[in-house]
């Protein structure tokens, strides 16, 4: 029986309105109700994920960063916490300057955003995740071994292969580029070995390439309906439409085939 359900949150519970879908809270909230537990899975930082954990009514921990950080976000402590190597940080900054026209860095480090270009681009970011994004003046001025991770914003993003770095697409126009080992996957394992949660009792949900290792990673697998291709390819099941309740049939599929939830 599952115990876990770990969802992503953009285009999967998460519609374009930046709304959780409705029947998938509410889904999510009976499966928490019968004693399950919800894990949030995410790219996004503490301050934009906190919303929907407090929506959903949680208290445990969040995946956060596509990876690199997990957080119990009821008390602020981080339970898990990956970086780029400095040389990875260092050799990223000698890209800035040649990267496409469009395209433009932001950097994550102590729970801050930060960006030092002002354009559309990252302020349709900003304001879709719910984030400020403060200026450092200048990157030098960042600590280089605390950087959690870098994204690239717009359109076309390039090819990237730093040592020490592992990048994944999280929407068409996110180029995120991680620590080596920071995925979601690698961070639900650890945490599920952590609370003695077998994974064969942990169903996970996402609809982009970057949930791939973590659908694989669960004992069951489900890819959002509208979902990129390579993610149906790797599930176990292909629910419906983020926006027909995606999350909602992966609820309604776990409570039918065990009955009840399995106690924590």
């Amino acid at each position: 029986m599952i115990r876990w359900i770990v969802t992503d949150l953009d285009g999967t519970l998460v519609g374009r309105d930046l709304a959780m879908v409705p029947s998938g809270r509410d889904a999510l909230r009976r499966f928490l109700a019968s004693g399950g537990e919800v894990v949030i899975a995410t790219g996004r930082m503490e301050a934009s994920a906190l919303r929907y954990y407090e929506e959903l009514g949680l208290s445990g921990a969040a995946i956060l960063y596509n990876g690199a950080r997990t957080v119990d976000l009821g008390t602020g402590a981080v339970l898990r916490s990956r970086h780029l190597p400095a040389d990875a940080w260092k050799a990223l900054l000698d890209r800035f300057d040649g990267l496409p026209e469009g395209v433009y860095p932001v950097a994550f480090s102590g729970g801050e955003a930060l960006a030092v270009h002002d354009v559309p681009q990252l302020r349709d970011y900003a304001r879709r995740d719910g984030i400020t994004l403060r200026d450092p003046g200048d990157w030098s001025a960042l600590a280089p071994g605390e950087i959690t991770k870098c994204m690239l914003i717009g359109d076309p993003l390039p090819d990237l292969d730093i040592p020490g770095t592992i990048t994944v697409r999280s929407e068409a126009t996110y180029l995120e580029v991680l620590p080596e080992g920071a995925t979601k996957g690698a961070a639900l394992r650890e945490l599920a070995a952590s609370r003695g949660v077998p994974l064969e009792r942990v169903a996970a949900i996402g609809d982009n390439p970057n949930d791939i290792d973590m659908i694989e990673t669960a004992g069951l697998g489900a890819a959002v309906g509208d979902g990129h291709p390579e993610v149906r390819a790797a599930a176990d099941v292909v629910v419906g439409a983020c926006a027909d309740g995606a999350v909602a049939d992966l609820v309604e599929l776990v409570l039918s085939r065990a009955g009840e939830v399995a106690p924590a």
